[in-house]
């Protein structure tokens, strides 16, 4: 059966999302990109073989949210199959990070599955002064608090993880070569690489695109969950924007396709036509 996280894949403001004991004298990193910004939105169509199962949406909200007095990035990704798939396998699925607009790591994940007869509701609040994570599970008030956990410093949840793999420069990079990420879910730290696999120019319904290729090696609470590999295919530019990913599953394989974009942070020099 078809399981499908897009996790790779809202204007309102937040503030005070859980209290913190910040230390004055603590810096945050700070990370200078242009991959990405306030009011992007990707949407794609989801095809398994040559049925059109679904379709996701990536979006980043055009208003910056606030959490402990700094600026954040409201990203959410939806996921649904289509009403003529629906009989086959209902998905509806979403996914919300606060990711740190400077540092670019998150302060809140949601997850919301909802596909077929399964529902699963997670969240997870970052500390990243006194290096903990904060669990819950449910989708109505109040959440049961699952526990605290300890995480290294500027630990990602699966969905902010992929919005920073777009700020990575692939320049050098050869194929083979590993680019080490750590993911927080449920309860655990897991490892979360990503592998360049090469470039490659690819044409799908929003255009003909040079590529970068990767593949997230994700062992758990990952933007989609399979059977088999998952192959992502991303704009050879500054911007890096997602537009092919491919799941093999034990019974063929799901192609996810961009569709349409808007609000991007600056040209799509990687597009061909």
């Amino acid at each position: 059966m078809i399981k499908i996280f897009l996790t790779i894949l809202l204007t309102f403001a937040l503030t005070n999302v859980y209290s913190q004991d910040t230390n004055s004298n603590f810096q945050f990193r700070k990370i200078d990109q242009n991959a990405f910004t306030a009011g992007e939105k990707l949407k794609f169509e989801i095809n398994y073989g040559f049925v059109t199962a679904g379709e996701a949406i990536m979006e980043i909200s055009p208003v910056l949210a606030t959490v402990n007095g700094r600026s954040v990035y409201d990203i959410s990704v939806y996921v649904n199959s289509t009403s003529s798939f629906d009989w086959v396998y209902q998905v509806r699925d979403r996914y919300k990070t606060l990711l740190d607009k400077e540092g670019l790591f998150p302060w809140r994940f949601e997850q919301h599955i909802r596909e077929g007869n399964y529902k699963r509701d997670f969240e997870a609040i970052f500390d990243h002064v006194n290096l903990k994570a904060k669990a819950y599970t449910g989708d109505t008030e109040p959440k049961k608090f699952e526990g605290e956990y300890d995480i290294p410093m500027y630990v990602q949840d699966a969905l902010s993880a992929f919005y920073l793999s777009r700020t990575f420069d692939y320049k050098g990079m050869k194929a083979g070569d590993i680019i080490k990420l750590q993911n927080f879910y449920k309860d655990k730290v897991y490892p979360l690489d990503v592998k360049f696999l090469g470039r490659e120019t690819i044409e799908v319904p929003a255009g003909e695109f040079k590529c970068i290729v990767v593949e997230p090696l994700v062992r758990e609470g990952g933007l989609f969950k399979s059977d088999g590999s998952i192959i992502v295919w991303m704009t050879d530019d500054e911007i890096k924007m997602p537009v092919r990913v491919k799941s093999k599953i034990v019974i063929g394989s799901i192609d996810v396709d961009l569709l349409e974009y808007s609000g991007l942070s600056g040209n799509l020099t990687a597009k061909v036509k």
